[in-house]
Formats: structure tokens, C-alpha cells, sequence
């Protein structure tokens, strides 16, 4: 029974004729209007014209064992004709008889592969057909030595171990491939394949639709509220992921089931029943890659679409494997490649908006710049698609100089081992950053608060690129020069706006002094000390680190200096008229002053920078919710 239902045959034009040889037939030896009288008894049993009980019943559903045997009646009538036709002389009444018959079984098995199509759709979802392969493959990896197995065994085998649902696909798609194979190699392949593609085309245009997957055109995507294409986004990386790991492949899989003896078939088949699916699918991602609307946040979807894109690469070449799929091939192909030219131009996009930053107002206490925060969101964000950016901007050329100091460009990796270009460009986005900020510092009036500006900014770059893949791109040698850089602009700071009052105190703060000697030195150091205080109460250094380093270091050099300096020659103005007005401070004041300097004030313009930051954060962040 195995041998005469699952046997292959190429296609319905090239059946073979060997069986047919009066040495190989089985039916030779028996007489030709027997064996047709015996496959009529069945087949005219189940004719829907002649029978009103086979008019409202399945033959498959109501006896698997009769189905059986309609089959192999079926296939015996092919033999017959065959050989009626192949001796001369046979006699025409029985070839008439035949081929009547065969024209009425075939009417019958149509009918019987429709109703198993339609009543089992439900079973035959892709995503059962897909899990049941699943399954199937891994139980055949030990019962490899099964195969002499009758059918019946294998089928009680397989209901052991799979569920109800999984059986009722599994018996649906074996009874669709006896039909299938039935019919094919009685020369109807047509009339299967047009119900087996008008059925399945259904259950692929219906599931895209149910996906939300929609033909839409470039004037309505650009005419779309960024929101609402966010949105259609999102849904499109859920519906791709389905499609490929679930919808097509499932359908492939049945396909290559049901017509597995005609490789032609099943590739035509299956690429007439999923080119329409899959090119509307395909679709709009490039719409949106060649959408006008440039939001920061759409850099990341479409480096979302991108990296869904590649990582079903192996699905999309193995299910759509067929030469007749070439073009849905070169559709993905050509979608990674419009794709990455979008990310490429959006980088450009990026770099443009940072160098041509207007903004002129100087932040309060060389606190952060909006910029900054705004540009390193962007740039922490890019870092968690490092893997995919290499791919992308592996052959793009490195960025050109001649717009930059030259006193600006360092490596972020020695010249022995170069760097990546993923490393360089996102070295030199960094780099245009710190040059605008370099030249927004020059607006500050007061040079120690453009040292403290560049210190803090500089500090919040690093400070992100610590905590983010950022580090890992750029390397230890970069945040190695830069935190020197940062340790520089402090010093210098430091040295500008605290200077006078180390300059005020003696270098030996012990050393003797006479009445006037201490008096003028104590005078001055009131006068720079207030200065210093008062210009820098609204001085501000956000990163906790950055803050004690500064103000440890100021301590250092002030603190412990004026106390000795102050226990050693406060008697000797003491006991002039007025030495109050010359020991204004003591060490306790100078060590409170500069504990409390730098912190962040809740004010106009800093509350305003880190309400804004925290805005930038949330805005940017919103893109990789999927």
C-alpha cells in the first residue's frame, strides 16, 4: 500500500511507463475488462451524480481504508489504459470504459482535495504545518531505522507523539499528497494545482491583511504624522517576524509536502500562492526609507527594519529558495541595500545638524549644553546597533578634514592596528561635537567658566560612552585622551578662577610676619576669596565625579594653606583696634564655601537644561519600544 500511494513521479508529462511493459505490469495477467469492472465498482460507488449518499459525504473522512482503495483502483485504471493503448488491437469499448471512469474518479478526488483544504484550514494554519516539521524532523533523527514500516505503523507511531491538532494536520497533509500524486500522474495536474492555489492564496493575502499589512503608496507615507508611521512601523517588525519564521515558511513546507513528485509544481506553486504576500511585505520598508520625514527617531527604525531584515536573511534564502522566487531574492537584497543608504544618509543628516547649531546663549555656570545631551542620546543609541552599522558603513569613505582644527584628529586606535569604521565615524561625530562645543566656550565672557564649560561637556560625553556600548567602539585609548583633556580644562579652570586666592596666601603660610605683613596678607585674601566665592556660587559641575575631583583639589590647595596660615597669625592682628575686619573668615568658612560650590541649582535655565535632558532621553529611547 506504501508503495503504490507515496510512490514519486516527476510530473503528469513525463510519467513512467516501465510498470506499463507486459513483463513489469501487475494487471497483465488479468483480463483488462476484470480489472476495469473492479476499479468501477468503487469508483461509481462514490459518483456524486449517480450516488446522493456520496453527494454529501467525504471519502476520506468517512473510511481512510476505502479511500485507500479508491486510490489504488485509480492507479490500476491508469495501468489498464496504458497497456489498452499500448497493444494494437485492444479493444476501444474498454478504453472508452476507461477513460470514463477515470474522468469521474477525477471529479471525485478534486472535490475530495478541495474539502480537505477547506475543512481542514484551520489545521493547516502555517504555524501548525511549521511546528509539526519542526517536531517531525527532530522524532526522524531516531527512527531513522523505521522506514520498512507499514503506513498504519507509522501513523500510530506519530499520534504517540504529537497532539490531536498536529495529527489532524499531519493526516490532512498526508491524504492531500496521495491525491496530489494521484492526480498528477493521471495527467490532472492542472485542476489540483488550480484548487490547491486558489485555497492556499486565500489563507496568505488574509493572514498579510490580518498582519496589518497595507498597499500604501510614497504620498501617504510622507503625508503620515511621524507618530502614526512609528506606529505602522512597529507593527511591520512584528508582521515581518511572523511572515518569515511562521506564514511562509509553513506554507513552503506544505507545499513541498503536497507535491513532493514534481519538483516543477511545487516551485511554481508555491511562488504563485506567496509573491504577492511577500512583495507587499517588502514594501514598505522601502517607502519608508525613502520617505522626506528625517525625526532623530527614525535613524533607529529603520535600522530596526534593517536588522529584522538581516536576521531572517537565512529564512528568506532557504524558503524562497526556488529560481521562480529569484525576484523576491532580489527584493530583500535590494531593501538592505536602500535601507543602509537611508542610515547613511541619516548620519549625514545628524553630523549636519550638530555643526550647524546656532544657538549663541551661554548655559549658566558652564553647565551642560543641550547639544551635548542631545547628541550623545543619539550616539548611545547607535552604539546598541554596533554590529549592524559595521556591516553598513564598512565601505563608506572616511569623513573629510578640511571642515576641522587639524589639532583635533586623534585615532581612536594606534596606527599598527586601525581602526574599525564604525570606530572612526563615530569617533569623528564625537570630535564635531566637541569642536562646536569648543566654539560656543569662546562666548563666555569669563574664560575660567568656558574651562569649566568644555570640562563638564567633555565629562558627560565620557560619562555616556562609559555606560553604553560606546565603550567598546571607541576604546581605552580614546577615553584615556579624553579624560585627560577633561583633567586639563579643569586645571585650567582652577588656576583662572581660584588663582588670586592662592596667590594671596604666602607660600610658607608659617613663616613670621609683622603686624603689617599679615594684616595686608589677610586683606588681600578676603578680597580674592569673596570675588572667587561670589563669581562662582552659580558655577555648576553636574557629574558627581568630576564635582569632588575639583573640589578636592581646590580644598587642597586653599584650605589646609589658610588654616595654617590663620592659626599662626590671627593673634598677631588680634589685639589691634578692628581685627575683625581683617580675619573675616575662618578655616570652617573657607572649607563650607568650598563644599558647597558646583552643585546644580533648581533655577530657570538649569532646571530648564535638565527637564530638556531628560525630555531628549525619554524622545530618543521611544524608537527601540517595539
Amino acid at each position: 500500500m506504501k508503495s503504490l500511494c507515496f510512490n514519486s513521479r516527476t510530473s503528469s508529462s513525463s510519467i513512467s511507463r516501465q510498470s506499463m511493459s507486459p513483463s513489469s505490469s501487475s494487471l497483465t495477467s488479468t483480463p483488462p475488462r476484470r480489472s476495469i469492472d473492479a476499479a468501477a465498482a468503487i469508483i461509481m460507488k462514490w459518483d456524486a451524480q449517480t450516488s446522493a449518499y456520496a453527494g454529501v459525504t467525504s471519502l476520506f473522512y468517512e473510511s481512510k481504508r476505502e479511500a485507500m482503495q479508491f486510490i489504488k483502483s485509480v492507479n490500476d485504471l491508469q495501468e489498464i489504459m496504458h497497456s489498452l493503448v499500448s497493444h494494437q488491437g485492444s479493444d476501444p469499448e474498454n478504453l472508452t470504459q476507461a477513460q470514463h471512469l477515470m474522468q469521474i474518479a477525477m471529479k471525485r478526488l478534486q472535490k475530495e482535495f478541495y474539502q480537505i483544504l477547506s475543512m481542514n484550514r484551520a489545521d493547516l494554519d502555517p504555524e501548525s504545518v511549521s511546528t509539526r516539521s519542526s517536531q517531525t524532523s527532530r522524532r526522524a533523527s531516531t527512527s531513522d531505522n523505521d522506514d520498512d514500516g507499514s503506513p498504519d505503523d507509522e501513523i500510530r507511531t506519530i499520534g504517540n507523539s504529537i497532539s490531536e491538532v498536529e495529527e489532524v494536520s499531519s493526516m490532512a497533509m498526508s491524504d492531500l499528497k496521495l491525491i496530489a500524486d494521484c492526480m498528477i500522474a493521471s495527467g490532472y495536474a492542472k485542476e489540483c494545482i488550480q484548487i490547491y492555489k486558489t485555497n492556499r492564496k486565500s489563507i496568505i493575502d488574509e493572514a498579510i491583511y490580518k498582519l496589518g499589512i497595507e498597499k500604501l503608496n510614497s504620498s501617504q507615507v510622507n503625508k503620515m504624522e511621524w507618530d502614526v508611521l512609528d506606529w505602522k512601523i512597529k507593527n511591520w517588525l512584528q508582521a515581518e517576524k511572523v511572515s518569515m519564521r511562521t506564514l511562509f515558511s509553513g506554507e513552503r513546507i506544505l507545499c513541498d509536502h503536497v507535491f513532493a513528485s514534481s519538483d516543477s509544481i511545487k516551485e511554481s506553486c508555491f511562488a504563485e500562492i506567496s509573491k504577492e504576500g511577500v512583495a507587499l511585505l517588502f514594501e514598505f520598508p522601502e517607502l519608508v526609507a525613502k520617505t522626506k520625514k528625517s525625526p532623530a527617531e527614525k535613524m533607529f527604525r529603520v535600522l530596526d527594519m534593517y536588522t529584522a531584515i538581516s536576521e531572517d536573511w537565512q529564512e528568506i534564502e532557504t524558503i524562497f529558495a526556488f529560481q521562480s522566487d529569484s525576484s523576491v531574492r532580489l527584493q530583500a537584497l535590494s531593501l538592505l541595500v536602500r535601507l543602509s543608504e537611508s542610515v547613511l544618509s541619516l548620519l549625514t543628516d545628524f553630523e549636519s545638524r550638530i555643526q550647524k547649531d546656532s544657538s549663541k546663549a551661554m548655559i549658566p555656570g558652564g553647565g551642560l549644553h543641550r547639544l551635548t545631551m542631545y547628541s550623545m542620546n543619539y550616539l548611545t543609541l547607535l552604539a546598541d546597533y554596533g554590529n549592524i552599522l559595521t556591516d553598513i558603513i564598512s565601505d563608506w569613505p572616511p569623513p573629510a578634514r578640511s571642515s576641522l582644527p587639524e589639532s583635533f584628529f586623534e585615532s581612536p586606535h594606534s596606527e599598527d592596528s586601525p581602526a574599525p569604521a564604525i570606530s572612526v565615524r563615530i569617533a569623528w561625530l564625537i570630535l564635531v561635537l566637541l569642536c562646536k562645543l569648543d566654539g560656543k566656550s569662546k562666548h563666555y565672557k569669563d574664560v575660567s567658566l568656558s574651562y569649566l564649560f568644555l570640562a563638564n561637556n567633555i565629562q558627560h560625553v565620557l560619562s555616556r560612552v562609559r555606560t553604553s556600548n560606546l565603550t567598546y567602539i571607541l576604546g581605552e585609548e580614546w577615553i584615556a585622551k579624553h579624560e585627560a583633556k577633561v583633567r586639563q580644562f579643569a586645571a585650567n579652570y582652577e588656576r583662572l578662577a581660584w588663582g588670586k586666592v592662592f596667590d594671596s596666601l604666602p607660600e610658607n603660610p608659617t613663616a613670621p610676619m609683622t603686624h603689617g605683613e599679615a594684616r595686608e596678607c589677610f586683606r588681600k585674601f578676603n578680597i580674592s576669596f569673596e570675588d572667587a566665592c561670589f563669581k562662582q556660587s552659580s558655577s555648576v559641575v553636574p557629574d558627581p565625579k568630576l564635582r569632588n575631583e575639583i573640589k578636592v583639589s581646590i580644598g587642597t590647595k586653599l584650605v589646609a594653606v589658610y588654616r595654617e596660615f590663620h592659626d599662626t597669625h590671627k593673634s598677631t592682628v588680634e589685639d589691634e583696634s578692628g581685627a575683625r575686619l581683617f580675619v573675616r573668615f575662618s578655616p570652617e568658612d573657607v572649607g563650607n564655601c568650598v563644599s558647597e560650590l558646583f552643585f546644580v541649582r533648581i533655577n530657570s535655565e538649569s532646571s530648564s537644561t535638565s527637564s530638556t535632558s531628560s525630555h531628549h532621553r525619554r524622545h530618543m529611547r521611544s524608537p527601540l519600544r517595539v
